[in-house]
């Protein structure tokens, strides 16, 4: 299970962050990071930071979009100190780390940190099935990188300590990688604009409303097929190709 959790970073600044955050990891058993465009990277400064975890360097992967670092996880978990105008389906900490163990024990998941300064854009964590927050002091609830990533990876090692692996494995029922939800999103978008539900003049903030409810659902794979199906016989239909 731990094999297939991937933290990711998104445009870290300070080389020290990465290096700490890998500490922070292998301390809880993961091993997997990705950078999304690094500012300082490779960078002496992360060996030094990373200390006793700089064995696990030499696997830091380094994309450039967020999209290209999810695309293959079935689940992944944004974490942000900030409430959004549009609130996004909420974990605690604890909470974060049940969800991720259950879903690695069928495939790659995902738990996504912003940057230093401005943490994750709306965008960013629209692309995430859960909004993650850490409580903490009201007047001060700002975060180190590397002290989030400790905190949710020692709820993901407590989650695990106490999982049935072999159950979990079992009752887990497959879900889409990010990459077919994305796909489905746009054919969901071409769909509604093609019977008109959306005016491309006008769109509104519907499919961030859309993205929330499905991420909010998480259909199986099973499911999302089934929406595929029909946004094609729609398509067909719109279009005159009926059989």
């Amino acid at each position: 299970m731990l094999n297939n959790i991937r933290i990711i970073l998104v445009h870290p600044f300070h080389p020290g962050n990465i290096g700490s955050s890998l500490r922070a990891m292998k301390t809880m058993g993961l091993t997997s990071l990705t950078l999304v465009s690094p500012q300082c990277f490779p960078d002496k400064a992360v060996y030094t930071m990373a200390a006793g975890a700089a064995d696990l360097v030499d696997n830091i992967q380094v994309v450039s979009t967020l999209a290209q670092a999810i695309a293959n996880c079935s689940l992944v978990a944004g974490t942000s100190a900030r409430q959004r105008s549009m609130e996004w389906p909420l974990l605690t900490a604890a909470e974060c780390g049940q969800q991720v163990i259950s879903a690695a024990s069928k495939g790659e998941v995902a738990v996504v940190f912003g940057r230093e300064k401005t943490g994750l854009t709306n965008e960013e964590l629209q692309l995430c099935n859960y909004h993650v927050m850490i409580p903490a002091n009201p007047g001060y609830s700002v975060l180190n990188v590397a002290q989030a990533v400790q905190i949710i990876a020692y709820e993901i090692w407590q989650a695990y300590q106490v999982v049935d692996e072999k159950a979990c494995i079992n009752n887990q029922p497959e879900y889409p990688d990010q990459a077919s939800m994305a796909q489905f999103y746009q054919a969901l978008e071409k769909t509604l604009t093609d019977i008109n539900f959306i005016i491309p003049q006008h769109p509104g903030a519907l499919m961030a409303k859309m993205r929330r409810m499905f991420n909010r659902t998480r259909p199986e794979l099973a499911e999302l097929n089934i929406l595929r199906g029909i946004l094609s016989r729609i398509q067909q239909n719109a279009s005159g190709k009926n059989d």
